[in-house]
């Protein structure tokens, strides 16, 4: 695959209000399978590390990524990509949207279903490690609250019980303890049900499980999918808020408008 073809993968992908290059090294790294330059937007990509057109993709798409991430954030901090962590959730999210897109165009396939042992482990993984550990947590959890009653009626502080009896760390404790105390499908796995835990309406978790259900998204999609419907509803919308400031402006500038016409009024009089 040459780079006018990974270009255009990429284009078809999310057009840029940027352009960029894509350079294949014909190197090989054992650092890394391509970067970003940010100052010129150029991709390269270290080919001879990749063995097939299907890991040259995901190499672009990741690489692609920083690109649309550098534009779309230099325009606040023109630092970004330079002096700042860039492998954050925020691009980890988009990352995970775009290789799905891919998928749905034919242009990736992550291909683990085509191993035969590779898909009858990760049912074995599925099955007998998330899903019972997720299971086993879930138990732990209302364990945790029955404890907490106990020492409550017993006048014993629970912080201490849980900090030089059980020696759990104070965060893990509460983690735990949500994720007993709300329905959630274990089949996700633990972390996946403290983050469906963590959201207080329970239409809201059901929607938030059913992702993680279905498959697709990366974890990272679907909080960063959490934090912009819970930054919409504070009213945190980039949209909302320069409609609020808009309307701000206006009243600030009609208060203004009627101050100069008084003191017009009043100069004229003088």
């Amino acid at each position: 695959m040459n780079n006018d073809r990974i270009k255009e993968i990429l284009l078809d992908l999310e057009q840029p209000s940027i352009d960029f290059t894509v350079t294949q090294t014909g190197k090989e790294s054992k650092r890394v399978n391509g970067f970003y330059q940010p100052d010129t937007h150029e991709i390269f990509i270290h080919n001879l590390n990749l063995k097939t057109d299907n890991q040259l993709i995901y190499t672009a798409i990741h690489e692609y990524t920083h690109h649309l991430m550098t534009i779309a954030k230099q325009e606040n901090d023109p630092s970004y990509g330079r002096r700042c962590k860039v492998h954050t959730q925020e691009f980890w999210a988009r990352f995970g949207d775009l290789l799905q897109l891919a998928e749905q165009k034919g242009y990736y396939t992550i291909g683990w279903e085509n191993n035969e042992e590779l898909k009858a482990l990760t049912q074995d993984i599925k099955e007998n490690y998330l899903a019972k550990n997720g299971q086993l947590m879930q138990e732990f959890g209302k364990k945790l609250a029955r404890a907490m009653e106990l020492c409550k009626e017993a006048d014993i502080r629970y912080e201490d019980y849980i900090d030089r009896v059980l020696c759990l760390p104070r965060k893990s404790e509460l983690e735990i303890r949500k994720v007993g105390a709300v329905e959630v499908n274990p089949a996700i796995g633990f972390d996946n049900m403290k983050v469906v835990a963590s959201v207080k309406k329970r239409d809201d978790r059901a929607t938030v499980e059913q992702q993680f259900v279905e498959g697709g998204k990366s974890p990272s999609s679907i909080r960063e999918m959490m934090k912009k419907e819970n930054a919409k509803a504070r009213g945190d919308d980039p949209k909302v808020k320069l409609e609020k400031e808009k309307n701000r402006l206006e009243k600030t500038i009609a208060q203004l408008t009627q101050r100069l016409e008084y003191v017009e009024e009043s100069l004229a009089s003088l």
